[in-house]
């Protein structure tokens, strides 16, 4: 229970008001007890776990200053901070709006219906306190009385909707902890004796709410007992998931307690439907990806984020491990809890060995790199980005399997009893990629400096082809598809946008580019109309050389393409996707093709990897 002191206002403290839903804005009141005589205050230009500068200040209007009676001058220092000249000692009062119009989870949004923010978008660091406790009043306002509240900082002197006062140990924790508000569905469970609330905005009324719980709770139970064992407690007194459920969208973002998440509503499971869904499955998938980052990156962190700078971004090489690695385990989790059958988990990593060996850009740029390029790269994806950049999420979760794979054939300890090790070793704070080089050499009884490097710091391809095979799975070659054979990745309606050309593809010999409309062909002296790629290949027969009828900058291009063998392409070249996360390429340790497929060739094997 909260002692008196503790529930009143700390020396840091701001006041949150919803006050204009259809203006978006939120009302904040900043009160500053104990202000330095040149106060400054600024507003974070990026959030954690989110690595892109997105310049939060450019939401923030009206800002002006008191001390008591008496308005102050601010004077503006750059794009994200401000000075004010006053009294030291004596309360300062700072009060500004928000625009709260970015419905993602990293940032701030209110409307009639909901509204939710992160603290590095409406609260500002009040410099040289960052290291105080800091207080929060959730304050109603006359259009919000049927709101409610969510969120995971810690419960001061609250109503039973949640408005009220709020406290957090210092900043970090303060802006770590995102808010929920409005009518939105709660249900609660524990996990291993830790209360764990559950928020969903935007369902509709089929909603199974009793099944999401159900099976969150085996996430959760599956991993605290993976990084704790059956005893073992939690780094955490409570937990809170924010779901806002949307017509289409899907992302997270991962905090010390808690998690904002998006789905399609359509994904979410549905009364009197035992089914699960592929899109159900891969929001399960989300949600292990999420709470498995309570262990690894929140607390057991690279160690260039022991302190977080707000002001510019924070360069890592370790976003492999730390993104990839719980890409790893977020769907292994899954399998482990019962939640997938081994087809379905099968079925998940040949996606994301496909995703990856579509990927010319993976012979350009090794993992680390894409790391520690993910501020102007991964973040800021365009129509080169396949041919000159590899997803860290993905190919990280490759290193992953690889690493497991290699340990548990030599026999001596697993990438499970690897994680646990760092996680004592470094009592879950930052670590080091040396961190995890001796780690791995004290349980596995050898060095694998040489795998890092070549696994992470080359381009050289991964060994999944005799790492699966000695776990009874066999990797087989597919026949492409036609965009795999192209070297394009398109949108298809009424005609064929090209969105992306893959380096060394047929298209690209062709001259096609991102931004094309490809509307017909011409073969055999005839020209025929496509809405999409299908029709090229019902119109083209057996023939292989055609000419491609595309628009471009309002003129008709002919451009002369010549259409690869269904035998198998380059590897690197891609399928059609629905988005969601140097030197040449040593010999090929997997089969140079653009798509492959998992077989189980030895059930008891598999077993044993998947236990």
């Amino acid at each position: 229970m909260p002692s008196p002191r503790s529930t009143q206002p700390a020396e840091v403290h701001y006041r949150i008001t919803p006050s204009d839903l259809h203006a978006h804005l939120f009302s904040v009141s900043l009160t500053i007890a104990r202000p330095a005589a040149l106060q400054e205050v600024s507003l974070p230009v990026w959030i954690p776990g989110s690595y892109l500068v997105r310049e939060f200040a450019k939401n923030l209007q009206g800002l002006s200053v008191r001390q008591g009676k008496r308005v102050l001058p601010l004077a503006q220092l750059d794009k994200h901070r401000w000075q004010v000249a006053c009294t030291p000692g004596k309360p300062l009062e700072l009060t500004y709006t928000v625009c709260a119009y970015d419905s993602s989870v990293r940032t701030a949004w209110l409307d009639a219906s909901r509204g939710f923010f992160n603290g590095t978008s409406l609260c500002l660091r009040v410099h040289g306190h960052e290291k105080q406790r800091h207080t929060l009043d959730m304050a109603r306002s006359a259009a919000t009385t049927q709101w409610s509240v969510a969120t995971g900082l810690q419960a001061l002197a609250t109503d039973k909707q949640g408005f009220g006062l709020y406290g957090a140990a210092d900043y970090d924790e303060l802006v770590d902890c995102p808010v929920e508000l409005g009518p939105f569905w709660v249900g609660r469970f524990k996990a291993c004796g830790v209360p764990h609330q559950f928020v969903v905005a935007g369902a509709a009324p089929s909603l199974d709410g009793k099944r999401l719980l159900a099976d969150t709770q085996k996430i959760c139970e599956t991993a605290i007992r993976f990084w704790h064992g059956a005893e073992g407690k939690a780094p955490f007194k409570s937990y809170v998931f924010m779901l806002n459920a949307v017509a289409d969208g899907y992302g997270g973002l991962e905090h010390r307690n808690s998690t904002a998440l998006i789905c399609g509503r359509r994904d979410l499971p549905r009364q009197g439907d035992p089914r699960a869904s592929e899109g159900y499955t891969t929001l399960l998938g989300l949600i292990s990806h999420e709470y498995f980052h309570t262990w690894n990156v929140k607390r057991l962190r690279p160690a260039e984020f022991a302190t977080y700078d707000y002001s510019q971004e924070n360069y890592t090489e370790l976003l492999w491990f730390f993104e990839g690695f719980t890409s790893y385990y977020d769907d292994l989790l899954l399998r482990r809890a019962g939640l997938i059958d081994d087809a379905t988990y099968l079925k998940l990593i040949t996606k994301t060995i496909n995703q990856v060996l579509q990927t010319p850009g993976r012979a350009v740029q090794t993992v680390a790199q894409a790391s520690f390029d993910a501020w102007v790269k991964y973040y800021r994806q365009d129509e080169n980005t396949p041919n000159a950049t590899v997803s860290y999420y993905t190919k990280g979760s490759l290193v992953a399997l690889c690493l497991d794979l290699a340990l548990r054939r030599e026999g001596k300890t697993t990438l499970d009893a690897v994680m646990r090790t760092l996680w004592t070793r470094t009592a879950g704070g930052p670590m080091a990629e040396a961190d995890l080089r001796a780690v791995l050499e004290q349980l596995a009884g050898r060095s694998f400096d040489s795998e890092l490097a070549q696994w992470v710091h080359s381009t050289s391809e991964l060994p999944l082809t005799d790492l699966l095979a000695a776990h009874g799975v066999t990797l087989k070659a597919e026949a492409p598809q036609l965009a795999q054979r192209l070297g394009l990745r398109v949108a298809e309606n009424h005609s064929v946008q090209i969105k992306t050309v893959l380096r060394g593809g047929a298209a690209e010999k062709a001259g096609m580019a991102a931004g094309d409309e490809w509307l017909g062909l011409e073969v055999q002296g005839q020209g025929w109309r496509i809405g999409k790629l299908d029709d090229v290949v019902f119109y083209a027969g057996t023939e292989t050389a055609l000419t491609a009828i595309v628009a471009r900058d309002g003129r008709l291009l002919r451009l002369s393409l010549a259409l690869p063998s269904t035998a198998g392409g380059k590897a690197g070249a891609a399928a059609t996707t629905k988005t969601r996360g140097k030197a040449a390429p040593a010999q090929l340790a997997q089969p140079a093709v653009d798509t492959i497929s998992l077989a189980p060739t030895d059930t008891a094997a598999l077993a044993r990897w998947l236990a």
